[in-house]
Parts: C-alpha cells; structure tokens; sequence
C-alpha cells in the first residue's frame, strides 16, 4: 500500500514519542486481510466483522493498544490461532469513525513489533499474551550496507518511474533514512507484494538482512515493470506502425495501379464490383452495394470490419432480386401432375388450377396466401411439394415450430457480431428465384417471449398489399415478396393471432374415408414402401379388403401417417424373409396379419348393441387430430336433486351438463314425471377416457338426450349420434367441423347424425360418396332431437311419478 505524502513531517518525532510507552503484555488482537503492517506505519482500516470492532472497542476504553497480525488466508471470515501469523505490530488507535452501514473506520499507528506469545481469550475477540521483538541495532553504516541502500533508493526510483508513480516527496522520504531497518520497511510497505513475501521481510530482525530481502524483492520487481513497460511500448509502436502501413499501402496499390500489376485483394474488389454491375437489381440496392464496396477499398483487408462489409456485398449480390422461374401455365397437365402425387383433396387442386388460370391471363397477379389446416398425416406438406411441381416452380420449406426469436424472421441487425439475415431472405437464396412456393410448416405452433413476436414479424410477409417491400434487419432495404407463394400449414388454427389468421386463405383438409385411404394405400403408401424396403412388387399381395382391416384395427387417425407406418412394418418383415432365402410370393391375409403387426390395436366401434341402454347417447366432436365419438353415460339414482360430472369435463361442458338438466326440468310433464320428481334424484353424468381433459360446447344436446333417456327408460336409437349446442329454451346452435365429425362416425359404423339446422349449409363440403352412406337430420329445438332419438315420448307419460 501508498505511504501519505503528509506523514513525512511526523516520521522522525514518532519514534522518539513512542520509545518510552510502556507497552502491556496482554492486549486484545485484531486480524488484518491484504496487508502486513510495518514499523512506523500510519495506515487507515476498515473493520467490519463483530470480533474485530469488539477488540477496537475494548482498545478505546483502555489504552488504545491493540496487537495487528496478519491472516493467511484472506477469504477466511473467522480465522482460528492457526491461520493468523504469530508476529505483528503493536499499534495504537488514534482515531475512529462510525460508518453508516456500522462499520468502524479506524486510524492506527505502528508502534512496535511484537510476537504472540500464548492467546488467552478467543470470544468475543482475541486477547493475545505477546512479546516485543528487539530490532537489531547497526552500530555502523559500513560500506557495502551504505552501497546496498544506494541500490535499494536506485531501484525504487527507477520501478517507480516504470509504473508512473513517482513521488518528488515521497523520493525525498527515502533519500533522508539512513537507518538500513527503516529503509527496508518503508520501501517494503510501499511494494506491491504478496502477504508471504512482506511477512518474511518483517518477521526478519537483522535490519541489512531485512535490507538485503528488500533489494532482492525490488530486483524481481524491477524485471516485471520493465516487461510491463515494454509491452505498453510495443502496443504503442504497433499502432503507429499499422497507420504507417496502411498509407505505405494505398502509396503502393496506386503504383501498382499504375503499372498494371494489381493484388489480390484489388482483384476481389473488382470481381465483386463486376458481380454488382452484371447483377440484376433495384437502383437503390446497386447505390447501397456501390457505396459499400467503395468503403471495402478504403480498409485494410485484414480490418475486422471489411469481413463484415464483405459478406454484406455477397448477400447483396446472391439474393434473386429479378430472377424468376417461369411458370408451368398447361392447366391439364398441371392437374395430372396434382393427380399423380395426391388422391382426393379436389378442393385444394382447384385452387391450384384457378391460380395457374388467372395467371396465365394476368402475368402481374400476386401470389396467393393459403393456410391449409388439418389433422397430421393429411398431406399438407407433401402437397405444397405438389403445388410446387405442377406450377414448375422452386420449392422451400421453413418449419415455425416453437420459433420463439422474430429476429429468426426479420434477421439481426448489423450491428451484432454473427449477424445474418431472416429465414426468409435465407429461403429465397437457397432456391435463386423470387417467385417460390414458400410453405412455413406449423405456423399455428409459434411462440413468443422477451426476444418478440415472430407472428408479428409474419404480418408483413403474409399481406400482399405489404410484402411488395418487406425490410429486413440484416439487408436494411425492401425486397419484393409479392411473386412468392406462401403456403402455411396448421394442425388448428384458434391458436393463429386473429389478424394473421385474417391474411390468410384458409384450406381445411379434414381427413379421409375409409375408401380414399384403401385408393391411397394401393396407388402411394404401398408401393414406396416396397420400393424402400427393397422388395419387388411381384412378391407382395396384399388385396383391399385386408388394406381395409389394417386401416379400421390397426389405425385409428384422420390422415395416413401410421398407416404407411404399418405397411412399413409388414415390407421390413418381408424383406428379413427374402434376404434368409425365402422365394415369395407372399399373400398377406386377415388371418396373417397377426402374424406381422401382432393383434388389433383397435376395435372398430361397428357394433353398438353394448350402448342399447337407457341413458347412453353418442356425441361427436372435433379435436385437433380430427374427428372422434363422444360417449355420454348418464345414471338416475335416489338422491337430494344433486347433479354429479365425472370424466374431467371443461367448465364450458359442465355448464351444458346444467342447461340439459335445467331443459329436462322444464319438460317434467313431457318426460312423464312429476314436479317433485327431481327433488328425490341424483343425477350422474360420465364422459368416458377420465383421463384425457374434454370441453366444448358441440356436447349440449347429446347430454340433453342423455338425461332424457335415463329419466324416461328410452334408449337412444341404435347408429344415431349428434352434435350440437342448446340453450336453456331448448334452441340447437350450430357447431364447427362437421366434416370432421361425419368422417368420425362413418369410420364407426354410424349411419344417423342429427346437426343443427344452421349446419346443413355445410353438407356440401362433405363429400357425395360421404353423404349417400350418412342420414342427416337437421333441428332446430331440442324437442325435435328427442323425437329423432328416442321417438314419441307420449306413451312413457304417467308412468314415473
């Protein structure tokens, strides 16, 4: 530590002061971290812990003697005997100070260094038995003592003058001791030494000794701030010499200019000046690559920035700013290409053919944005490949899932090391033209946090008045996305932002029949598999009707995912065959199956005659997958009017459950009971499959039927379900997925389905072969749904009471 400049006039008086103190033997102790305290030192301390302000305080009210020893460990809070020094200064406190936080600021005076001899106190502070340590008396300077301290005054001025610390007072301090002890711990103190180090010198009583430990400590001193002060030079000359060549160096690119003998680094400047110059792009994105290429010229190629110049110029240049593919505009072929990959979805390749049609009589139509929304395994991803073949254009495919980052969209801006630019921009380089079909796969899966909100970031990109100008971070100027195709896919769209949801032309693909998967399985799944297995076709019969058993009890889904995953199964195991020696061919029969798939993973629900019983009644619902039933059991028991729900029902579910019984209550005298009826009942209604959490409101009159059932004794019509809402009066409201909902229960072997009577706009989206196998019957009133499902309830009237 720093000796104060102001202590200088008070050195030579202090010991005088101090020699004829009589100094006690036991006196309260005190450890110090970072520091040795030397003899003749004033040094300011900060004392912080309870044991050590406990020691300054009972120095206060005695003598204001305290012993100063030194810990070894620093980081020790609470040091035992065994981690402190055994020699240290006695020190007389001349001043405190209370801090705020409750510290104690304590000024101390270096008396006289003493040993501790035995400790005779540890709580709530160290008293300390010590003994003085007589220093060694040097009766005469001799020569070599006076040469060491000529060297010990050289070398502090010089490490001082090395480090910029050089005190005119401070040197004066030093010049004016003649006393080798003192010398050696002034210089000491002032050194910036490791504790081990500044103990020893203290510690030592032979002042020329002592003496000599400094010398050799300043020696070891000296070679570290000379290194020190060689590098701070070295870094300065660097700079000096980097200025100097770099005008050396535009001196000799000018000469070289002139001499026709360039280098390479003047030949990448101007191959990339001849890319911008024969790329095709807008005035504004030439200016900007013109105006950074001329910045490249004026760095050092090694300059970290003019990598990042550089790659800036290259994506300036790679980016497809008028570079189109030409679209495939043959409408009949352009369908047999849509036919050839994907059977069924009409719907979807109109579409197509309409785009492909307007396109051919306007060349400036933008590009569509549509958003086709199903259960997985429909197709929706392999049919923007389609897309992308038939109209001849470059396909990308950038998934959204879980995309949480909208720089991942807009790209980061220059500013950041690593920056690049968006996915999108990416997608359009990858490809080389501007006009792609882009999908952005789950885009209904995108997240958001304190990095932002990609589906913000996607308002821009999805809307054809805006995208004509889409600016990214990372590029800094408007790019034209109007030629581009996007394509989103979504498994559900309420969780779609409301405004993105609005720019989008939504395409809903509801999942398949049993027909269209067998026509799938033969013409596509089938033989993939067989070709990826390795298998020759000859080799595998596999007639409709066993494709028909693997679809009803080995899959049960909207799409034909796990149904390639069967036929999968079935070719691997055919292909162990043939690779043992087996010839083939190998039929595969219902009775095989077993064999190759193991037993039925589900039981088609063809046969209902288990639900022919009062208070049972088929729903049907839609969830993200597709379609499925919606069993609703319902028992009357003697009770207090209670009404029980089981089956982790939502609270939108159990305030239909309410309504149903609030209807049933009002038509007592229709259902044949009395008013008082339903004051001795309890009323229990389950969903089946408790574990998996249900809600929505399509359930509302098949609990209304349920409930009527079970309090009538009339069982529900055996191949009759329904959907739809009800209101307290009795009024059927409309419901979504109908589609869904009818390939559900066709798949289950129903025929009838009551729908609202606001539904039956709607049919026409279900498909022809569908609804000649279905019966539907539209209602308006819950009393018509009773009619339809448990028939007339006039001869049940009068026999509960």
């Amino acid at each position: 530590m720093e000796i104060d400049d102001s202590l200088s006039a008070s050195m030579d008086d202090f010991a005088e002061n101090t020699q004829d103190m009589d100094i006690p033997e036991e006196l309260p102790m005190m450890a110090v971290r970072d520091v040795v305290v030397f003899n003749y030192m004033i040094l300011p301390l900060f004392v912080g812990r309870p044991g050590s302000i406990s020691a300054v305080n009972e120095a206060m009210e005695g003598d204001k003697l305290l012993m100063l020893v030194t810990q070894k460990d620093a980081t020790s809070d609470d040091p035992e005997p065994e981690d402190l020094y055994q020699v240290g200064m006695v020190s007389m406190i001349m001043r405190t100070l209370k801090l705020p936080d409750g510290r104690l600021k304590v000024l101390v005076q270096a008396l006289s260094k003493a040993e501790i001899k035995s400790y005779e106190q540890k709580d709530p502070h160290f008293r300390v038995n010590v003994g003085l340590l007589d220093e060694e008396i040097t009766e005469e300077v001799t020569v070599e003592v006076e040469a060491l301290m000529r060297l010990v005054r050289e070398q502090t001025e010089k490490i001082m003058s090395l480090r910029g610390t050089l005190s005119a007072d401070l040197m004066a301090i030093v010049n004016n001791i003649e006393e080798p002890g003192r010398l050696a711990d002034l210089v000491g103190s002032n050194l910036r030494l490791k504790v081990a180090e500044s103990q020893k010198i203290l510690e030592s009583s032979n002042p020329v000794e002592r003496l000599r430990l400094v010398a050799d400590l300043l020696n070891k001193e000296m070679e570290v701030a000379t290194v020190q002060a060689k590098i701070q030079s070295d870094a300065k000359e660097e700079m000096s010499r980097s200025q100097r060549e770099y005008f050396l160096r535009e001196q000799m690119q000018a000469l070289k200019k002139e001499l026709g003998d360039d280098d390479a680094y003047s030949q990448e400047i101007e191959e990339l000046g001849r890319k911008i110059k024969k790329k095709k792009m807008p005035k504004y994105a030439r200016k900007e690559a013109r105006k950074e290429l001329k910045r490249l010229e004026m760095m050092h190629p090694d300059a970290s920035e003019a990598n990042i110049i550089r790659t800036y110029i290259e994506w300036i240049i790679d980016l497809p700013w008028k570079k189109s593919s030409k679209d495939f505009l043959d409408l009949e072929k352009a369908a047999q290409v849509l036919d050839e990959d994907h059977y069924g979805l009409e719907k979807i390749k109109e579409r197509i053919l309409e785009f492909l049609a307007v396109r051919k009589l306007n060349n400036d139509t933008k590009g569509p944005i549509l958003c086709f929304a199903g259960p997985p395994g429909v197709g929706k991803t392999s049919l923007g490949q389609a897309v992308a073949k038939a109209m001849g254009r470059k396909f990308y495919r950038l998934s959204l899932g879980g995309m949480r980052d909208e720089a991942e969209i807009r790209g980061h801006r220059r500013t950041y090391i690593g920056a690049m630019p968006g996915r999108i921009l990416q997608g359009l380089k990858n490809v080389g033209t501007n006009n792609p079909v882009f999908m952005m796969d789950e885009i209904d899966k995108v997240g958001s946090d304190y990095r932002g909100d990609p589906s913000s970031a996607l308002l821009e990109i999805l809307d054809p008045e805006q995208n004509n100008s889409f600016s990214d971070h990372y590029m800094n100027m408007p790019f034209d996305m109007s030629k581009v195709m996007f394509i989103t896919t979504a498994n559900r769209t309420d969780t779609i932002p409301g405004p993105l949801m609005d720019r989008m032309e939504v395409i809903r693909l509801a999942g398949y029949t049993l027909e269209e998967k067998t026509v799938i399985a033969r013409k596509y799944l089938l033989p993939r598999q067989v070709k990826e297995n390795g298998i020759k076709q000859r080799l595998v019969k596999l007639n409709d009707e066993t494709l028909k058993f693997i679809i009803t009890h080995y899959t049960l889904e909207a799409g034909v995912r796990n149904l390639e995953r069967e036929l999968g199964k079935i070719c691997r195991k055919l292909a162990r065959k043939i690779a043992e020696g087996g010839k083939g061919p190998y039929t595969i029969s219902q009775n095989t199956l077993k064999k190759y798939l193991g037993p039925h993973k589900y039981l088609p629900e063809t046969e209902l005659d288990t639900l022919q019983q009062p208070g049972l009644a088929i729903g049907l619902a839609w969830t993200s997958v597709g379609g499925a039933l919606l069993h609703i059991e319902t028992s009357v028991l003697p009770g207090k009017g209670k009404l029980l729900l089981t089956g982790q029902l939502g609270d939108v579910m159990k305030e239909s459950a309410q309504a149903a019984l609030t209807y049933c209550r009002s038509r007592g005298k229709a259902l044949g009971v009395s008013e008082e009826y339903f004051d001795t009942i309890d009323i229990h209604v389950h969903v089946p499959a408790g574990a998996i959490p249900k809600d929505g409101p399509s359930a509302g009159i098949t609990m209304t039927t349920a409930l009527c059932s079970a309090i009538t004794g009339k069982m529900v019509k055996k191949g009759m379900a329904m959907t739809g809402e009800v209101t307290l009066r009795g009024r059927v409201l409309p419901i979504g997925g109908l589609k869904e909902k009818s390939l559900a229960a066709l798949q289950a072997g129903i025929k009838q389905i009551i729908i609202p009577q606001d539904n039956e706009k709607d049919l026409v989206e279900i498909p022809e072969e569908m609804r000649k196998k279905l019966s539907f019957f539209p209602v308006e009133h819950m009393d018509e749904v009773i009619e339809h499902a448990l028939g007339d309830l006039k001869k049940t009237a009068g026999k509960k009471k």
